[in-house]
């Protein structure tokens, strides 16, 4: 079986409050060790990140840890940046055995083509914020933010996300959807499945010749997940998969 997750913006509430969302990924993540041969994350697993050459946010380190645990049971992890994640370099691939996507990623899974992407830049009107993509992902931009202390340096890169999440919320994207015309256009140069994130909007659209599904968001009280078995892909609600492996 293949999961799919993304935007769970773990750290986007005070600490005490976000344990609620952090418990329920990692019994999910307990979960999915009886049958998984693949998990993708589609992006912004947290609602910041940027580690330093020798610091990483504390507050994730029971999920960091989870991952290397159900690395450890040869579950292949896979890892697209988010528009939340312009601070990643090494870390992940050293220490966690998890290779990080920059871009979109097309793969073949169980013999279909899949076009992976978190979706951010390809809603309409958002020239801006695909300048800004290449500002904060740009090696001496990270440079710079590297010689902050990491105290101030994570909590301005918190501030950013959430100022970030709030322009997200409220820009107005143009009546037509932007992620959903770009699937359909992948779907017609062969592509089986289109996954994205980003949007917080759950989808499943089918088409003629394909699939394109946005995994929605974790920060609403009812998430959902993704699990292609090689034949069919479906959305699955996590409170609802975890109740039925108790």
């Amino acid at each position: 079986m293949h999961y799919f997750i993304s935007d769970i913006h773990l750290g986007i509430l005070e600490r005490e409050a976000d344990k609620h969302r952090e418990s329920l990924l990692l019994d999910f993540l307990d979960k999915i060790k009886e049958d998984a041969k693949s998990l993708y994350i589609v992006g912004d697993l947290f609602d910041y990140w940027f580690e330093y050459k020798s610091v990483i946010p504390k507050y994730y380190y029971k999920v960091l840890a989870k991952l290397a645990e159900i690395n450890k049971f040869g579950i292949d992890i896979i890892y697209l940046m988010g528009n939340h994640d312009f601070g990643h370099f090494d870390f992940f691939e050293k220490e966690l055995d998890i290779h990080v996507y920059k871009e979109d990623l097309e793969t073949i899974i169980d013999g279909k083509k899949f076009y992976l992407s978190h979706g951010d830049g390809k809603a309409y009107n958002d020239a801006g914020y695909r300048l800004m993509k290449k500002i904060l992902r740009h090696p001496l931009s990270n440079s710079f933010f590297r010689l902050i202390h990491p105290d101030f340096g994570i909590n301005l890169a918190s501030s950013s996300s959430k100022s970030s999440r709030s322009y997200t919320d409220s820009k107005d994207f143009s009546v037509r959807e932007g992620l959903e015309d770009f699937a359909e256009d992948m779907i017609k140069r062969g592509f089986d499945f289109v996954i994205m994130g980003h949007r917080h909007k759950i989808n499943f659209k089918q088409y003629e010749d394909g699939i394109y599904v946005n995994l929605g968001d974790w920060i609403k009280p009812d998430p959902i997940f993704g699990k292609f078995d090689g034949i069919e892909f479906k959305l699955v609600k996590v409170k609802e998969f975890l109740s039925n492996h108790l």
